[in-house]
Order: structure tokens, then C-alpha cells, then sequence
């Protein structure tokens, strides 16, 4: 099962877990499934990229996730005008 790891702006949607297991076998599906177990986080999903096994994604819906896979949710970097 995949390893999800949560940066702690998502844990109070979570009941404090940091870290929760999947059998997604995609991105999208993972992030369908938190919804589905934690009324609330959807919205703050959108504002997520998605590191797997060490490669950042902003755009990771339809990318494959193995059984060992380390996932991070992390928090978009935004890029400004100087």
C-alpha cells in the first residue's frame, strides 16, 4: 500500500493523522478517496502538488502510484513578480 504523507495545515481535517495508507493505484483515486474519508479537505487538496517517491507533480491526477509508494502532499510554490 502507498504511504501518504500530510503537511500539518491538513491534519486537523484528518483528526491529527499524519501519514494514512492506500491501495489507490493512481493519484486521482488517492485524492478521491481522502475526500471521500475526510469531509472538509477537498478544497484544500486543490492547493496541494504531489511528490512521489521524491519527484514533485503539480499536475499528478492520472499518475501511477506503486504499492511502495512514498506520496507527500506539499503546498504549491507560487511564483510573483519582482
Amino acid at each position: 500500500m502507498a504511504t501518504i504523507h500530510l503537511p500539518s495545515g491538513l491534519t486537523h481535517y484528518t483528526g491529527g493523522l499524519e501519514v494514512i495508507v492506500t491501495d489507490a493505484s493512481r493519484v486521482r483515486e488517492l485524492l478521491l478517496e481522502l475526500v471521500a474519508r475526510y469531509p472538509g479537505i477537498g478544497a484544500a487538496l486543490e492547493h496541494m502538488a504531489v511528490a512521489i517517491d521524491g519527484e514533485i507533480h503539480n499536475d499528478a491526477d492520472y499518475l501511477p502510484l506503486k504499492p511502495d509508494s512514498e506520496v507527500h502532499l506539499v503546498p504549491r510554490i507560487a511564483g510573483g513578480r519582482t
